[in-house]
């Protein structure tokens, strides 16, 4: 078949741009069943007509590069999370409110992120958030009343729980009491947003490489997560789904066995097996060696252990989660050996990925209730420098674009490598 023409090509283009323009009208027209659930499989997630790789499609087309303007129209039209992450309360409950009605308008359901608690981020990249947690109640307080009784799914705080105040080094917190005073701001968040009636919480969890699954159970726990619906997983990561899955499953297991399982274990979340083995695994199942969690293969001892020691808790006691699919398409990225001498910050805008399963809310998994792009795919985790010294990101040569800035760059590349291959959401 001959290749088409440059006009054709733009034509088509258009066509696509037009498409992606009219995607809230199309919206409109859609007939979804009546229910009290906020998050069902039959969930549609609400698409913002004018996102960041909506725009960037125009400018890729009025530059003449078609194949990336077309990637990001297909990219403009699938549903990502709304991050809210400073103002004033009546900013804030301005901005909410203004995007769940607009959701409301064409019969879909936003995703919003919650992202503004004091110390947020160790002071690294995307440090800030409220100045106190006087501050940050009156914010989350009017996030909550900007919600009001519409349809909203809420992630609350990604990383705030899996890195503490206690977590950012040995001079930040002696005392605890910043740590106290985080756990206590996530569960008033999670109560205050689970009481609005139509609103589905997931209280961030990190993800599969992070902290050990007892350590996060218990974490959850402390945190108030029997309040939500569940927690989230893997935001702004690329660990693959299917592994952060099986995280997420150990971690209801463990919680359930913490708090609900036999008298002996009760409040021993510590005692859960964890995805961390030495490569010498105990042939009885029991935990080995907290060394490494690069090789799944040695996971085969955390399911002989659940098996042996948790059993087959009742479903409906078991906490559900989301997971972050934004970038995790081709899996996570593992540096050159010896490239780096220190931290190389696999996390941080690594390179070379793509984009992930589109968001649903028809997983097909248990205790998944959605696949969600919840960091926006092309905006940068910072200006990473591989703990080099310098400034220059040495995998792309240049000084990285500031946490939550839209980097044209990696969202063509994300778009390029997506895995399933990026069409357009019908």
């Amino acid at each position: 078949m001959p290749p088409r023409s440059p006009r054709r090509r733009a034509a088509a283009v258009i066509a696509a741009l037009t498409a992606c323009a009219a995607l809230t009208a199309t919206q409109a027209q859609a007939q979804a069943t009546p229910t009290q659930d906020v998050l069902t499989p039959a969930t549609r997630f609400y698409v913002d007509p004018h996102s960041k790789a909506a725009k960037q499609a125009l400018v890729d087309f009025g530059n003449g590069d078609i194949e990336n303007a077309t990637n990001m129209a297909r990219l403009a039209s699938w549903p990502q999370a709304e991050w809210f992450t400073e103002g004033t309360p009546d900013e804030v409950r301005a901005e909410v409110n203004k995007l769940v009605h607009r959701s409301r308008a064409v019969n879909r359901t936003p995703v919003l992120v919650a992202y503004n608690v004091p110390g947020r981020d160790c002071t690294q990249y995307s440090s800030g958030g409220a100045a106190s947690s006087a501050a940050y109640r009156q914010w989350i307080d009017a996030f909550a009343a900007g919600i009001g009784n519409t349809k909203a799914v809420v992630v609350v705080e990604p990383d705030g729980l899996a890195l503490l105040p206690k977590d950012c080094g040995p001079t930040e917190d002696p005392t605890g009491e910043l740590t106290a005073a985080r756990i206590a701001d996530l569960e008033y968040a999670v109560k205050t947003l689970k009481a609005r009636p139509r609103t589905a919480v997931y209280l961030d969890a990190g993800n599969v490489q992070w902290r050990p699954v007892g350590d996060m159970a218990q974490r959850l726990l402390d945190a108030g997560v029997r309040y939500s619906d569940g927690f989230a997983l893997n935001v702004s990561n690329t660990h693959p789904t299917d592994h952060n899955a099986r995280y997420g499953t150990w971690i209801s297991k463990c919680m359930w066995f913490a708090d609900e399982g036999p008298e002996q274990a009760r409040g021993h979340a510590d005692s859960c097996a964890s995805q961390y083995y030495s490569s010498a695994a105990p042939n009885d199942g029991a935990p080995g060696n907290a060394v490494s969690s690069t090789d799944p293969t040695t996971w085969r001892w955390t399911d002989a252990w659940f098996d042996q020691n948790v059993g087959t808790p009742p479903a409906h006691e078991l906490h559900h989660f989301v997971i972050d699919t934004s970038r995790n398409g081709l899996g996570a990225w593992t540096p050159e050996p010896g490239k780096y001498t220190g931290d190389p910050e696999i996390w941080c805008n690594a390179p070379g990925r793509g984009l992930g399963p589109r968001p649903t809310a028809a997983t097909g998994v248990p205790l998944v209730d959605a696949y969600l792009w919840i960091k926006i795919p092309g905006e940068s985790d910072g200006s990473c420098t591989r703990n080099t010294g310098g400034t220059i990101d040495p995998e792309y040569g240049i000084v990285d674009p500031p946490a939550g800035t839209w980097w044209p760059d990696q969202a063509h590349t994300l778009a390029r490598n997506a895995a399933p291959r990026l069409t357009f959401n019908r």
